[in-house]
């Protein structure tokens, strides 16, 4: 693993994403989610201040560990049990079919590379009514924006360590048989079109 994979993304990753506007973005997506959940793409773990008093433990999965020791003090900080597991080459959760009350996924699909095998996955584990929630970033309703989307992804994919700007994360879901019963689309303030085109919002299973 390379300089900038290992140290700087995760770094500069980790203070991107942590500030007053993404903090609460994260507390608004994560209300709906109770009991036991899983969490796609832990990242160096920004959510766990912001799940909602009805979770009661929780299980993550990467592809693998950025910060450690920063990732341990969010963790000994978190008020239900926490559990990290790292995803295998094959892609397939560990986990048998209806395990979770609820999923969480933010800022995460856009960089699977299967995107829809782990969705896929996700409807697998995820219990009957249990809810997907999700606040990821993706491709422009503006068609001149989606057009420049396409243009710079292949910049974005290596810079970003594989993120794509131009997902269109609804399809997506609906096409993994998730049942869709809320879509906030919405520009993120200060942000660039490019990257601020947000898609926040609740699937279910059947």
């Amino acid at each position: 693993m390379s300089l900038y994979s290992k140290h700087i993304f995760p770094r500069v990753l980790d203070w991107s994403l942590d500030n007053a506007m993404m903090r609460e973005q994260r507390r608004e997506a994560l209300v709906p989610l109770a009991g036991h959940v899983l969490e796609i793409g832990f990242g160096t773990g920004l959510n766990l201040p912001h799940y909602p008093e009805q979770v009661t433990r929780l299980t993550a999965i990467d592809n693998e560990r950025m910060l450690p020791n920063r990732v341990s003090e969010r963790i000994a900080r978190a008020r239900f049990p926490v559990e990290i597991f790292q995803l295998d080459a094959g892609g397939r959760l560990p986990y048998e079919d209806d395990s979770f009350d609820g999923v969480a996924s933010t800022l995460t699909l856009c960089s699977i590379p299967d995107v829809a095998s782990a969705l896929a996955e996700i409807r697998r584990v995820l219990r009957p009514a249990g809810s997907f929630v999700f606040l990821e970033h993706g491709r422009s309703d503006d068609p001149k924006v989606a057009r420049r989307q396409d243009r710079f992804n292949p910049i974005q994919k290596f810079v970003g360590r594989g993120c794509n700007l131009n997902r269109r994360i609804d399809q997506l879901i609906k096409a993994a048989g998730l049942d869709l019963v809320r879509l906030d689309r919405f520009l993120l303030p200060d942000t660039p079109r490019l990257l601020g085109e947000m898609y926040r919002g609740v699937a279910m299973t059947d």
